[in-house]
């Protein structure tokens, strides 16, 4: 991931999530308090998860053989390092898969070509509005845990959480919950019309909803002290299962090692 500096480049990495919503802004929101269904992304159901495997390697090859994620364009199938936080981990895509700024990887729905449709993505978050409808203003800084993160975002009014539950993911572990709108909030009355989730800077969020459809499972890791954080988006209801699915297994492929 490259690194952040500026405002300007907060905005154009928030800007990977925005093109695959902008058809469902023009085309109105519908659905948004329904129950969600087989096309939802899923989510942990015990009380510790093992989140993911090592990879096996390629003609038995060991970890430091695994190429880098590249940082943008079509990525061929196959599994990849990334280098985003204190630790590495690595990720296994199939086919079809977009990387975007070595920190999203994003692909739509064959069925809906121009809607967004699903994204797994992973950078810093350093501030937590108190309330994601008005944030500006009221961005929180919180400490580099884990817990303190997870405390933040299921105490986030306009939203809502489910329970934390447990994982496990490599060789550390963690916490993982699903985050979501209110169904009664109404995002054109929010600041700026979007519904700020978390950011890297105080006075600027880089990552927000552009509907009240979009729902994540989020997973935030321990890494001896400091977090990582993933997250897997669905944009809206109505995408195919199967990609859900998928969406899901890349999410939990990712696995931090600390031999790597």
């Amino acid at each position: 991931m490259s690194s952040l500096t500026s405002l300007e480049k907060a905005a154009q990495r928030s800007r990977h999530l925005l093109p695959l919503v902008a058809i469902a802004l023009i085309g109105g929101l519908s659905g948004c308090e329904s129950a969600p269904d087989d096309a939802s992304v899923p989510s942990a159901s015990s009380p510790t998860t093992v989140a993911g495997t090592v990879p096996a390697q390629p003609d038995g090859g060991d970890a430091g053989a695994v190429p880098p994620l590249p940082d943008s364009g079509d990525i061929d199938a196959g599994t990849f390092l990334v280098t985003s936080y204190t630790e590495p981990f690595e990720i296994t895509v199939p086919d079809g898969w977009l990387s975007d700024g070595g920190d999203v990887l994003a692909k739509d729905d064959p069925d809906h070509p121009d809607e967004g449709a699903v994204v797994v993505g992973w950078w810093p978050a350093t501030f937590v509005p108190t309330d994601s409808c008005a944030w500006q203003g009221a961005l929180a800084e919180v400490d580099p845990s884990a817990e303190a993160f997870v405390d933040a975002m299921t105490a986030q009014t306009s939203t809502a959480s489910t329970q934390p539950v447990e994982v496990v993911v490599g060789d550390y572990s963690g916490f993982e919950f699903d985050h979501s709108i209110e169904g009664d909030v109404d995002i054109t009355a929010c600041d700026r019309d979007k519904f700020c989730i978390h950011s890297e800077f105080s006075n600027e969020c880089t990552r927000w909803y552009s509907t009240q459809e979009e729902r994540e499972t989020y997973r935030v890791i321990d890494l001896n002290g400091q977090r990582a954080l993933t997250w897997v988006t669905q944009f809206h209801e109505s995408i195919n299962p199967e990609l859900t699915r998928e969406a899901r297994a890349v999410f939990d492929s990712i696995v931090f090692t600390s031999d790597n």
